[in-house]
């Protein structure tokens, strides 16, 4: 089976956890600050605060911002539930924007409708989390220029999207939002087997996510209640978490970033290959932003059916013939949990018909030419025998 996304380690990744294994420090020792620094440079943001996953760096984003009940944020419907959870875990209400039919991003003239509706309303969003899908930005600039016209805070999502790039400059550079996240999931651009970080310019952020990831506990004198000098001393000044990440996993984290640039550069020669090969085929593939440099994170073709028996039997065929595919996402508010919320298909029309099409290809560094070809051939056989509708 050719997997649709997977790690890739080598002996210098596997050393160095091995070197952490034999050191005195298992959990919060160097590496975890090491690792935070090399983030913070290759992004061009000024502090960074790893995590042990993305979802849990998503949730003290939100608290960093003072997220909790009576507030709203919104989010992409075509995301991974973790970027609409994170609001839940405060309290807060949810609501989804819209994407756009070409980038399955969250679509800007979607979002002013909806600010100009809820500002009559008086129900405009604390946090509006922008999805960087794929790996591909959204527009950053416009969301930041409605950010000021309505009061709202941003959280990038970028899960999918370290190593991209937006107007020149490193997704996490934070130059249009307050707090970028990245996952480090397995199936993610580099990992830490598992992990995240949040990313951001702000020192008043960076102190309050520190602390709501280590249970709302300080060792800083500036922020003791009370004026004790003992080196043992700490106070628990908020109602934190434990979502440290340990030494193992920055350690492999560290030795992964020495590769980030080569990895995403793979993948862009694979998502190439692919544009080229499937041109004459009856789908759509991947568009790319001009300002937008992806990471290439997935790779989601568009079928040309919107029949959901013929897309499962296109599905099934591919599996069957070993090629690992996928499809992301079910939309957030399809799901049962959601459905309870109040949410309804038919609510957010572009990405359910995206949903109703789409099938992730194989797309990792350890794709190779020949299973890449092997792709290529078979999604055309398999294409050539069902009978599906023009786009």
């Amino acid at each position: 089976m050719i997997p649709y996304g997977r790690q890739s380690i080598n002996k210098e990744d596997i050393d160095a956890v091995i070197k952490v294994l034999k050191s005195d420090f298992l959990t919060q020792g160097p590496q975890v600050p090491l690792f935070e620094e090399r983030i913070a440079d290759y992004c061009g943001a000024r502090y960074a605060s790893a995590t042990n996953s993305a979802t849990s760096a998503l949730h003290i984003a939100c608290l960093a911002l003072d997220l909790g009940e009576g507030d709203i944020l919104w989010t992409s419907p075509n995301s991974f539930a973790a970027s609409a959870n994170c609001g839940l875990y405060c309290g807060a209400t949810i609501d989804f924007v819209d994407i756009n039919k070409e980038t399955y991003n969250i679509s800007i003239s979607c979002l002013k409708k909806k600010l100009k509706k809820a500002k009559k309303e008086n129900k405009l969003p604390k946090i509006l989390i922008p999805v960087h899908f794929a790996g591909q930005s959204c527009k950053m600039e416009e969301i930041n220029n409605l950010s000021k016209e309505y009061g709202f805070s941003i959280i990038e999502d970028a899960s999918h999207a370290i190593g991209a790039k937006y107007k020149n400059k490193p997704i996490g550079s934070c130059q249009f939002s307050d707090i970028t996240i990245f996952s480090f999931h397995p199936v993610k651009i580099i990992t830490t087997a598992e992990g995240g970080v949040a990313v951001t310019n702000s020192k008043k952020l960076f102190d309050r996510l520190e602390l709501y990831r280590s249970h709302g506990i300080t060792r800083n004198q500036d922020f003791f209640e009370h004026n004790f000098d003992m080196k043992w001393y700490y106070e628990q000044i908020k109602l934190g978490y434990n979502y440290r990440m340990n030494d193992i996993q920055a350690a492999l984290g560290i030795s992964q970033m020495e590769r980030l640039d080569e990895f995403v550069s793979q993948r862009k020669k694979i998502s190439m290959t692919y544009n080229l090969g499937l041109q004459t085929m009856p789908v759509n593939i991947p568009y790319q932003l001009p300002e937008s440099e992806s990471s290439f994170h997935l790779y989601p073709i568009q079928l040309s059916t919107t029949n959901a028996a013929d897309r499962n039997k296109i599905f099934n065929q591919l599996i069957k013939s070993g090629i690992g595919v996928n499809v992301h996402y079910i939309p957030i508010h399809f799901h049962p949990f959601y459905k309870k919320l109040g949410f309804k298909p038919g609510d957010f029309p572009n990405c359910e018909n995206y949903y109703s099409k789409t099938i992730s290809l194989p797309i990792h560094p350890k794709l190779t030419k020949e299973q890449q070809e092997k792709v290529i051939s078979v999604l055309g056989n398999v294409l050539q025998n069902t009978e599906t509708l023009s786009i």
